[in-house]
């Protein structure tokens, strides 16, 4: 289970080696994705609050990477954090994801990103419940949610 200090020592040295990787042309980003899933994950954009699609949904299953289908986050650790985005605890697996310091808008924040595509997925901060602490505030365009009766592709 990560902790702050570890988001942020991978925020600035580097994440895990993914499992794999998916790496596409602007142009196939932009045919397989919606205008919104595309700005959100491949500019790095952010939908308005409490108007995504899996901010109130509470059904059981894995919510995968809407660009290239890797699971990212279980239903199980997702919370109601009363911010407008999906809010989970942790990832799936420590390589799913990987972090990088954001310093856009004059903030410095921890972005979370997809580790196997880079897709953008939202930023994490340190005022999560227990047991990690973390709330990963996640855009509901960057992911899709899988039944665990499924498999992500």
């Amino acid at each position: 289970m990560q902790t702050w200090n570890d988001v942020i020592r991978l925020a600035n040295h580097g994440s895990p080696t993914p499992p794999r990787r998916v790496e596409k042309t602007n142009a196939e980003w932009r045919e397989q994705l919606t205008p919104e899933q595309y700005h959100v994950t491949r500019e790095h954009g952010t939908e308005r609050a409490f108007t995504g699609e899996y901010c109130e949904a509470h059904e059981a299953g894995l919510y995968a990477c809407v660009c290239c289908g890797t699971p990212l986050y279980d239903s199980r650790t997702k919370f109601e954090s009363g911010t407008g985005w999906p809010s989970f605890t942790q990832p799936v697996e420590e390589s799913a994801i990987k972090y990088k310091k954001d310093t856009s808008y004059g903030m410095v924040r921890v972005e979370v990103l997809c580790n196997v595509c880079d897709a953008h997925q939202g930023h994490v901060f340190p005022d999560g419940p227990a047991p990690s602490g973390l709330r990963l505030c996640i855009n509901s365009a960057s992911i899709k949610l899988v039944e665990a009766k499924e498999t992500a592709v």
